[in-house]
């Protein structure tokens, strides 16, 4: 067994994913704030707050799918030693994992049903260079707008058509987090 597989998990489990929680939570609730996740060091190319979701928000129960360059050996192996969670492809996925062009097209992803619409899956963006803002936020958890940047804007208005259904999004760069749910309007800045 390789020995780097065996670190870069939590140190102190319990607090390190009680802070990461709280952290993931308050953006996904408000949506424009970004939030620091520390505590994980997973291997490359997984930024360190994309596995420190993982970490926190998955389990052996919890399908996670990885597009592009994050579905390599090292990420595998350490997401399968230190959180368990099956990997499939993306039709069944609860969580996915990729840079933009990776994940696309969204609509191989489950958005819920009428009856589970909570039975959707979360998209973990992972974040290149940061471009500029390029969309303005409103809705749930935002006092009147919020700035953002976005890969695109047509995928998040469409999603938000679809509420109760959809995908929620979390992007990450670094130890960064900020989320965009599927109850956000987005509109060119």
């Amino acid at each position: 067994m390789d020995a780097d597989l065996l670190r870069g998990g939590f140190t102190n489990a319990p607090v390190d994913a009680a802070h990461a929680f709280r952290a993931a939570m308050n953006v996904m609730a408000r949506p424009g704030t970004v939030e620091t996740l520390a505590g994980a060091k997973p291997p490359a190319p997984l930024s360190v707050a994309a596995g420190v979701l993982l970490l926190t928000l998955c389990d052996p129960e919890t399908p996670v799918f990885l597009a592009g360059v994050h579905d390599c050996a090292a990420v595998r192996d350490w997401i399968t030693f230190h959180v368990g969670a099956p990997l499939i492809g993306p039709e069944r996925s609860v969580f996915a994992v990729g840079g933009w062009d990776d994940l696309m097209p969204l609509d191989r992803f489950t958005i819920g049903t009428p009856e589970y619409p909570d039975r959707s899956a979360t998209m973990i963006v992972e974040e290149g260079e940061t471009p500029l803002v390029n969309a303005i936020l409103r809705g749930p958890g935002i006092r009147s707008t919020a700035a953002a940047r976005l890969p695109e804007l047509d995928a998040f208005q469409r999603n938000a058509a679809l509420f109760p259904l959809g995908l929620d999004f979390f992007f990450t760069q670094g130890g960064r987090v900020r989320a965009v749910p599927r109850t956000t309007k987005v509109e060119a800045a």
